[in-house]
């Protein structure tokens, strides 16, 4: 049965997708629950209107994170730290505290997923660190973490 979906289903496809799907998946599981209906002229036409949004909205998170990798690109963000004598430190630098670090020092709000911290870091010193604010647009953020005085 050929369906058009109107919600995101993450096996299947995105909003506005026409899929061939099997009878009994269509009936009773996506049509009941709203995320598709069935594939008619009317809905089909429907369909592309409904792709034809969703690439504008895609294009414009597109653009969005263009801008946040610009204004973040080559910057330098420094994080101050409660550090030993060898510069260890108390604690960690994690995704979470560098995301508010960036927030505070460059006005540009990241969720954590977006930074590519793979473990937190323990020690004083540089760290190189990717930043994804979209899947298409990556560049990379200096970190500076510094003992407290």
């Amino acid at each position: 049965m050929k369906v058009v979906l109107r919600s995101e289903v993450p096996s299947l496809g995105r909003r506005g997708d026409v899929c061939d799907v099997a009878d009994g998946y269509a009936q009773n599981y996506l049509i009941p629950r709203g995320l598709a209906m069935r594939a008619t002229r009317g809905s089909v036409r429907q369909a592309e209107a409904m792709r034809r949004r969703r690439e504008l909205a895609d294009a414009a998170v597109l653009s969005g994170a263009q801008e946040m990798a610009e204004r973040l690109a080559g910057r330098s963000i420094r994080v101050v730290a409660r550090a030993g004598e060898a510069g260890r430190l108390y604690g960690s630098v994690n995704a979470v505290s560098l995301a508010a670090a960036i927030a505070e020092q460059e006005r540009v709000v990241l969720a954590p997923e977006m930074l590519g911290v793979a473990e937190p870091i323990k020690q004083t010193g540089t760290y190189s660190i990717p930043v994804t604010p979209h899947p298409e647009v990556v560049t990379e953020v200096t970190v500076e973490v510094v003992a407290a005085t």
